[in-house]
């Protein structure tokens, strides 16, 4: 069975699509099939993060000038991933059936893969809801800021209102210690459970670090680039996380429908 999950964000600068890149290549690292899928249309950058340049995108799939498989770029540790394309304003605004195009398309790795990750927008736009609704683990990104917390929490209230949402996992990024990390999620569940009926599965913490810093900057994924540091061990073990996390079976428009 593949399972896919949407590393989500209730907002911007929290460090999402550094978690999705090395989250994916740390999947890759325990032996599994995995596509990364950069839906943040229009200003996609986890092939930035990859340090590649794809020659085709998911722009070219919209407009029809390429298939799934052509779509398909290669990765370090042998990740597979498909670029959003960026800097595109037509793909900012794209209506569901465009998304459910690539949705219904990307049913065909079903039999290839055994995880889709997909990067969404930041944020509780329509396209990161259609996006976090149509996989079956939502990792919500979690810093410990107040307007991360306000923000967050309002991503998971619309994913749950109207999106029929009830299990999600969240990883506290960026995190001053294990016990700082717990102690932070362990707030915002507070919050969510005295007003919201869901499920949060503490998925672990990613700290704070120069070294991923300047991974970023360097375009080298630390979960590949320095695989025996202990930020890349963290990944690791977020990845493990994932594996056992809760899965959403509602109704809707899927990946990989059962």
């Amino acid at each position: 069975m593949t399972v896919s999950i949407a590393v989500t964000s209730g907002k911007g600068g929290v460090g999402k699509t550094n978690c999705a890149v090395n989250l994916s290549l740390s999947l890759t690292k325990m032996g599994k099939k995995v596509v990364l899928f950069d839906t943040d249309f229009g200003m996609a950058n986890a092939h930035i993060l990859l340090g590649t340049n794809p020659k085709r995108t998911a722009a070219d799939f919209l407009r029809g000038t390429a298939g799934l498989e052509s779509i398909l770029s290669d990765g370090p540790s042998d990740l597979r991933f498909i670029a959003g394309g960026s800097g595109l304003l037509e793909l900012l605004n794209l209506d569901n059936h465009a998304r459910y195009q690539m949705l219904q398309s990307l049913s065909d790795l079903e039999n290839e893969i055994d995880y889709l990750v997909v990067d969404t927008p930041a944020g509780a736009s329509e396209s990161a809801l259609f996006f976090a609704s149509a996989v079956a683990v939502p990792l919500v990104v979690l810093v410990a800021e107040p307007t991360s917390f306000l923000d967050a929490y309002a991503f998971i209230k619309a994913a749950h209102i109207e999106k029929n949402i009830q299990n999600f996992s969240v990883v506290v990024n960026m995190a001053d210690g294990s016990a700082a990390a717990k102690a932070n999620f362990d707030k915002f569940f507070e919050i969510c459970r005295r007003f919201l009926d869901v499920n949060l599965h503490y998925a672990g913490m990613i700290p704070m670090s120069h070294a991923i810093r300047r991974s970023i900057v360097k375009r080298a994924p630390i979960a590949t680039g320095q695989p025996s540091s202990p930020e890349a061990k963290a990944f690791i073990a977020l990845a493990k996380k994932m594996v056992n996390a809760p899965l959403n079976t509602h109704d809707g428009i899927r990946f990989f429908s059962p």
